[in-house]
């Protein structure tokens, strides 16, 4: 009885070695991972600026060669934000492009300000469909404004609604946007820059910037400002670290993953060929883009997919926490149904590094990072309940899970401050730096929690999106004719 009562104690605690160990190597690469992004992130930043500084941007693209561009604008129920958003397309830098606002069968004023303050009328413009999409209510075009369209479609989700637009694009590429976005002046003529580099790239991502505490005028952005709400402050560290240095990192490595669905710019030919993008899950940008990465690796043909750091697309970020909710909810539901989705791509040779790398890195980092980081920290707090943890496990744990992330975060907010749009005034440059030790010490933990809710929502099959609360984002002045 004794014997076999000690051999239970015994591989009782070969167990919580095993499981103690498995926490500290899981986070001890998480974090080196995320840090050696930050790093090859920079110095590809620093090297992509100076690459800018040393030509003539604007006087490149006015050249023959440049590229016409069709941007595709989604709304529903954005008409707080949708004439400021729409104007600052219409007044951006480009040689030729086409702004194509598709409103998703909103229930708002969206639609009535629009035609209003664009003075749009009725045509009867007749639609190709390259690719299927709800019914059409009407298209308005305007004589004032000769490069905007308008659509009027049933509701069909954000994905139905770029594939209407994608019908209606007349040039070779394509950009696809939120309705509650702006983009700086030169945004266009920054991000398209690599299709005339290299003859390679199929698609291009720029930066997304969250736009809250930003002052917004007719022409633009103006100041760079730090929000008053502590929830955005937490975004603006995440936004940072996770959009602009994590996704940098994994294009240094040609492995760039994800074209943020705010502001993406993709060849049309090939998203046509392709299919468009798909419905029935509320990950389509992430989608389209693991897609075409497969696509491109069946068929064996070269490509690059880039993410250019200095063309900066501004967004409302979610200022309460049941929007922040549903939206993290909704992203880790869209991540979980594209590797579903393409799982045969996962540990794969034939798919390259996107089979080797990329599709388990996501996998382990990104889709279970919130079941297995959460039952780290439960495990960690468990142990020490039971008095059965061990002083160096909980110093590695502490260094590891916390330590190590905050200095990700804090060398996010450093470089970006050093490269990229700083905030304006040193006490937005202390607050920044305060956030992003705060940001790890519950913030990081609720987010977490909101995805593993996301998980369990995606097991049961929920695929709506959930309400958002938009502030707006301004009141912009059209053009005037």
């Amino acid at each position: 009885m004794g014997r076999g009562t000690g051999a239970s104690v015994s591989a009782w605690n070969l167990l919580l070695l095993f499981a103690q160990g498995g926490i500290l190597l899981y986070f001890a690469i998480m974090n080196g991972l995320n840090l050696l992004f930050i790093v090859r992130a920079w110095l590809g930043i620093r090297s992509h600026l100076d690459d800018v500084e040393s030509d003539q941007l604007e006087a490149f693209f006015e050249s023959t060669h440049y590229r016409p561009i069709t941007l595709i604008c989604p709304v529903y129920n954005e008409g707080p934000g949708c004439e400021a958003s729409i104007s600052s397309l219409l007044a951006l830098r480009f040689p030729e492009y086409q702004v194509v606002v598709v409103n998703d069968g909103s229930i708002d004023d969206t639609l009535e300000r629009l035609i209003r303050a664009f003075r749009l009328h009725a045509s009867r413009r007749v639609i190709r469909q390259l690719v299927p999409t709800k019914s059409i209510r009407g298209i308005y075009e305007s004589a004032y404004v000769p490069n905007l369209i308008v659509v009027d479609k049933e509701n069909g989700g954000k994905s139905d609604a770029l594939n209407c637009g994608l019908n209606l694009a007349r040039y070779p590429l394509v950009c696809c946007m939120d309705g509650d976005s702006l983009l700086e002046n030169d945004a266009l003529l920054r991000v398209v820059r690599p299709f005339m580099d290299q003859k390679d790239v199929v698609a291009t991502s720029g930066v997304i910037r969250p736009l809250n505490g930003c002052k917004v005028t007719p022409a633009g952005i103006r100041g760079i400002h730090m929000p008053k709400s502590w929830l955005a402050r937490f975004q603006i560290v995440e936004y940072l670290r996770a959009f602009l240095f994590g996704r940098m990192g994994l294009a240094s490595i040609r492995s760039m993953f994800i074209v943020s669905g705010a502001f993406g710019v993709f060849r049309k030919d090939l998203v046509i060929e392709v299919g468009g993008f798909r419905t029935g899950t509320v990950g389509e940008d992430f989608e389209l883009v693991v897609r075409l990465h497969r696509h491109l690796r069946e068929k064996r043909q070269p490509y690059r997919i880039v993410l250019v750091p200095d063309p900066i697309c501004w967004t409302e970020v979610p200022e309460d926490r049941g929007t922040l909710k549903r939206q993290r909810n909704r992203w880790q539901r869209g991540l979980m149904d594209t590797l579903w989705m393409h799982k045969k791509m996962a540990f794969n040779p034939a798919y390259g590094r996107i089979g080797l790398f990329s599709m388990p890195y996501f996998l382990l980092f990104e889709a279970l990072a919130p079941i297995i980081e959460l039952t780290g920290y439960a495990a960690f707090a468990w142990f020490i309940v039971q008095g059965q943890i061990n002083g160096p496990f909980a110093i590695l744990f502490l260094i590891l899970a916390l330590f190590l992330g905050l200095l990700n975060s804090v060398a996010s907010v450093v470089l970006e401050e050093i490269c990229i749009y700083p905030y304006q005034g040193l006490k937005a440059w202390v607050i920044l730096l305060l956030t992003s030790v705060l940001e790890n010490v519950g913030y990081r933990q609720l987010t977490l929690l909101w995805r593993m809710m996301g998980f369990v929502d995606w097991l049961r099959g929920k695929e709506s999106w959930g309400h958002m609360v938009r502030q707006g984002i301004g009141s912009g002045t059209p053009p005037q004719p």
